[in-house]
């Protein structure tokens, strides 16, 4: 059987120890992340942060480590599955970076359902006496943001699951004012496996250059949809057609990496590899492992409309640009989608959406911005078309006086 995240058929731990054997419990201090650099193991929880340089820069004493299986990403499933169907993975994971941090609390942050699978997991372990750390475990709320590190605190802490202050550094000032790590399940699933098997296989499971795997959730207009683990460097062509069973000919576009990714065009397809740089240059990024793929049925600015008023609905309303400018952005690109006036056009979306960038006290009005940016490259034709009341589709174009 081929070792992977969700290569067992069952969450339950017999079935855990026979494929993957026990947890590794004789690393010396300094050991797991000197095998994660080597690894080149980034998170996959949104940000592709180095692993390795996230836990070389805790500092201070009386170290929290969070498993942060919060998913408010609506196509996103990645983290519900692998907790479910591989829950022990995670908590091998989540107990290595203890270790490794000298850490003597942890939590595991996730929805109730999630949250079930976990305690059976963390019930197995204590009957078969493994004698582990207490793990704490703590329900998320299902908002967009609610998965934002610093949200993740504020709920742990018990203020609720609002980010702060997006300049704050967790792993020197987190929880309580303690250092706190905060590491997504998927990342922490991988590190129980580069535990095991080392830096090298980790990085041989990649193509075309990229550097091991990570689970993706395939949605939309597609033969075939769910959550699946893909080579890092894999085309997003082949990925569409390969995995989906899709003929990438239909394909107008993909979203990539979820609400605060990015469109890319059907013709970019073939020349874009799933990697941080390759989907940089078309402006997107793999972000929380989302594929949603759009057929020619679908009007794309109409659909991206949608998705940036459900974002200014999620807003934390904690700052102005979050308040005022994403109901703002999000009117003026309705506006031109479904045609109900003519204040405003490319330009003036380009503005507003200048306008928030980089000024809110977390990044979401930044990801809602990129967003849209990204929206308006795609799908820039149709906006024009929109203007003259007209759309590829065939979508309701009745304009509002």
């Amino acid at each position: 059987m081929t070792i992977g995240l969700l290569a067992a058929r069952s969450p339950d731990l017999a079935t855990h120890t026979a494929l993957f054997g026990p947890l590794p419990n004789s690393l010396q201090p300094g050991t797991l992340t000197c095998l994660l650099a080597d690894a080149e193991l980034a998170g996959k929880g949104g940000a592709a942060f180095r692993t390795a340089s996230k836990l070389d820069s805790v500092t201070g004493r009386r170290v929290v480590v969070i498993a942060n299986g919060s998913e408010g990403e609506p196509l996103s499933q990645k983290d519900a599955v692998l907790l479910e169907h591989a829950p022990h993975l995670v908590i091998d994971g989540l107990l290595l970076v203890a270790h490794e941090t000298s850490s003597r609390e942890i939590y595991l942050y996730a929805g109730e359902r999630q949250l079930r699978f976990v305690r059976q997991a963390l019930e197995e372990r204590r009957s078969a006496g493994f004698g582990e750390l207490p793990v704490n475990l703590v329900e998320s709320p299902t908002t967009f943001v609610s998965g934002e590190k610093s949200a993740v605190i504020g709920m742990i802490e018990g203020g609720g699951a609002l980010p702060r202050d997006r300049f704050a550094h967790n792993t020197s000032s987190g929880l309580r004012g303690r250092p706190t790590v905060v590491q997504n399940v998927e990342t922490l699933a991988h590190i129980a496996l580069i535990a095991r098997y080392g830096p090298e296989w980790f990085r041989s499971r990649g193509v075309n250059g990229g550097v091991g795997t990570m689970l993706v959730t395939i949605s939309g207009d597609v033969a075939v949809g769910g959550v699946v683990e893909v080579p890092m460097g894999i085309s997003v062509a082949k990925l569409v057609s390969g995995y989906s069973r899709t003929d990438s000919a239909g394909v107008r576009a993909v979203l990539i990496g979820g609400y605060h990714g990015g469109w890319i065009d059907a013709v970019e397809l073939s020349a874009t590899i799933m990697s941080t740089a390759s989907l940089g240059f078309v402006g997107a990024s793999p972000g929380a492992g989302v594929i949603h793929v759009l057929d020619h049925s679908r009007c794309g600015l109409q659909i991206s409309a949608d998705i940036v008023q459900y974002l200014a609905g999620q807003s934390a309303r904690q700052c102005g640009p979050c308040v005022n400018g994403l109901p703002r952005l999000a009117q003026a690109l309705s506006e031109v989608a479904y045609r109900e006036g003519r204040t405003h056009s490319e330009d003036s979306i380009h503005y507003l959406a200048d306008l928030v960038d980089g000024r809110g006290a977390c990044k979401h009005p930044d990801g809602t911005a990129r967003f849209v940016r990204s929206s308006l490259r795609v799908f820039g034709r149709d906006l024009r078309l929109h203007a003259d009341g007209r759309c590829e589709v065939g979508a309701h174009m009745e304009a509002t006086p």
